[in-house]
């Protein structure tokens, strides 16, 4: 089990993470990106599988600046809940706030990042603008194709689900030509969202496929 931190941005800005730590000495961290709906159940055993596996991992909460402790449901008020703190907050501000969670952490070792959804854009942005880190993992970010002249500093995995409603194919094709360097894996029958098993689109075989490619990518980038 992890706890709540407070990190303060270059702005001053103070806002909350949660860190989980793990036995013995660190691999090395991994600084997770929540979806719209906040640094919730399902972020935090994200959070702390990534610690178990050996990494310091932190999940700064990005919305605290539209809404302390923003936590809701994967239901359709939740999402419009979700979608209207995500217009509060700038990705300059989601940026910010991420660097302080690399900084936080980067005593451990080399850092990545893996991000879901809005958290997927928000790694792939990290990659190509932020200091500290050492390899990216994006799930099903809809902002990456307008960033995918943007060219990541670190090695960048990709993950999308070929049945996504939000992320049409004409996007990942776009993003395959941008950025050829770059592994891209899209999951036969996966819709959106298909990585958190407390939504109803949850995939589980595409969940345990681009969890094992995620983990063997850190470990070969990480320790």
């Amino acid at each position: 089990m992890g706890q709540t931190i407070t990190l303060k941005a270059k702005d001053g800005f103070s806002f909350d993470a949660y860190r989980a730590d793990p036995i013995g000495k660190p691999r090395g961290a991994i600084v997770v990106i929540q979806e719209i709906f906040g640094v919730n159940h399902h972020i935090k055993n994200v959070t702390d599988r990534y610690a178990a596996l050996g990494f310091v991992a932190i999940a700064p909460a990005v919305f605290d600046r539209a809404e302390k402790h923003f936590d809701v449901g994967y239901d359709q008020p939740s999402m419009e809940k979700g979608r209207g703190a995500r217009g509060k907050v700038t990705n300059e501000q989601l940026l910010m706030d991420t660097q302080a969670a690399i900084d936080a952490v980067k005593s451990a070792g080399k850092v990545g990042i893996i991000g879901y959804c809005m958290g997927g854009t928000v790694a792939f942005l990290s990659a190509c603008r932020l200091d500290g880190l050492s390899a990216a993992v994006g799930y099903y970010g809809g902002g990456v194709a307008a960033a995918a002249e943007e060219k990541p500093r670190v090695p960048t995995m990709l993950h999308f689900g070929e049945q996504d409603q939000s992320i049409p194919m004409t996007d990942v094709d776009k993003i395959k030509k941008a950025r050829p360097e770059t592994p891209i894996f899209v999951y036969s029958g996966a819709g959106h969202g298909f990585h958190c098993d407390e939504r109803a689109s949850f995939n589980a075989e595409a969940a345990q496929v681009a969890a094992c490619r995620s983990q063997e990518f850190f470990a070969k980038n990480i320790g």
